[in-house]
């Protein structure tokens, strides 16, 4: 693998963390709405990550991971009886979406954490070839 594949696949990291990262914070910003109709309540979001192999050869270090889709969770939603909502159904029902305040902020520190491991190995790859061309003086 060259070193300059290097990038490639830390970049990849960084751009699926990113997605990771703004489907938390699309999670997170929409945990407290509520709706009448359970059909139309927000759903928890997650992204679906998979290894792309780059190059004919197929060489596992030279793979990068990219998002293939959002899915929603499944996890049922949190139905709450408020007949003075304005939202309410028919029979005082609100419902909320199923989003886990704690399983997000777990997931956005650990989303930052992978952001940040790319970061580092594309620093080092970065440091490790200056010193390559510092070889040559």
């Amino acid at each position: 693998m060259s070193l300059f594949r290097i990038f490639d696949v830390a970049g990849s990291g960084m751009s699926a963390q990113s997605v990771r990262l703004n489907t938390i914070a699309s999670n997170m910003a929409n945990a407290n709405t509520t709706n009448g109709d359970a059909t139309k309540v927000y759903r928890a979001k997650q992204p679906v990550f998979s290894t792309v192999l780059q190059g004919a050869e197929a060489d596992p270090a030279s793979s990068g991971v990219e998002v293939t889709r959002i899915v929603e969770s499944d996890k049922p939603l949190e139905k709450r009886y408020e007949p003075q909502n304005p939202l309410a159904d028919k029979e005082g029902y609100v419902y909320q979406p199923n989003v886990n305040m704690v399983e997000e902020m777990t997931n956005m520190i650990s989303a930052s954490r992978s952001f940040q491991n790319n970061v580092e190995a594309m620093n080092t790859a970065k440091q490790m070839m200056l010193a390559t061309l510092r070889l040559g003086e």
